[in-house]
């Protein structure tokens, strides 16, 4: 652990460590929409800018992505320096042109009092703010479905060729990590829909309730050794199985 400095507190973080989830682990409250736990950083919404400095810079410092900088000891850092809140509100202006009626945008926003963007609003106007959370969960699971592609203001997320995605298995995981609910998808027990591919899922043996994509079970059976077994019961009916096992012990 080393010491540094932030907006005047001194506080203890783990060298190495990337800024921002230590700002967060002691309490500094730092704006970010592409950053999760889940998967290694990106650096792409720009929201978790800070400024730093040391003692021997003399006096120089920089704005940098806390979400990718890493601790170093004797840091000083700036959550709400003044450059820091105008490039934060900069971006979030940008965003708010691009997404104008995204709740998630639209509230941090409003917290640097911005009511209506200063640049004209898209003609088509999307919930995807580019994060690329959903590209990154993606590729880490080892399907990469979808992708970024496109350039300027058509860039979008999408599977190949904008047709149904050979990898994809339907596990939402994109739609899950998703910090702006973009991401759409359709189910019920027997079948799972989306980015337009229809899936059908394992049925609970216990009580028939949906439990995951038969591709799912599939690729995590073969590629991830996983006990097919696994899967023929719902969380539910396991709970109830093990809570009645474990009361027949205690008999």
């Amino acid at each position: 652990m080393v010491e540094i400095i932030v907006d005047g507190k001194k506080i203890k973080a783990r060298e190495g460590n990337y800024l921002l989830r230590e700002l967060k682990k002691n309490g500094f409250k730092i704006p970010a929409l592409c950053d999760h736990l889940a998967v290694e950083p990106w650096g792409g919404c720009r929201l978790c800018l800070v400024k730093i400095t040391k003692e021997d810079w003399k006096g120089w410092s920089k704005i940098v992505a806390s979400c990718l900088y890493p601790v170093e000891d004797g840091l000083i850092v700036l959550t709400k320096d003044k450059e820091v809140e105008e490039a934060r509100k900069e971006v979030l202006n940008l965003m708010v042109a691009r997404s104008p009626q995204t709740p998630k945008v639209l509230e941090l926003a409003k917290e640097y009092g911005i009511e209506k963007t200063s640049y004209e609003e898209y003609k088509e106007p999307t919930d995807c703010i580019l994060c690329g959370l959903c590209t990154r969960i993606c590729d880490q699971l080892g399907m990469s479905a979808i992708s970024l592609v496109g350039r300027g203001i058509g860039r979008e997320v999408a599977p190949p060729f904008n047709l149904e995605p050979p990898d994809c298995i339907g596990c939402l995981s994109c739609a899950y990590i998703c910090p702006t609910n973009f991401i759409k998808f359709e189910e019920n027990e027997k079948k799972r829909k989306i980015w337009g591919k229809e899936f059908e899922k394992l049925l609970c043996k216990n009580c028939g309730c949906g439990i995951v994509t038969k591709a799912e079970a599939e690729y995590f059976s073969k590629k991830q050794g996983i006990d097919p077994t696994v899967f023929e019961l719902c969380d539910k009916c396991k709970r109830e199985i093990y809570s009645k096992k474990f009361e027949e012990l205690q008999k």
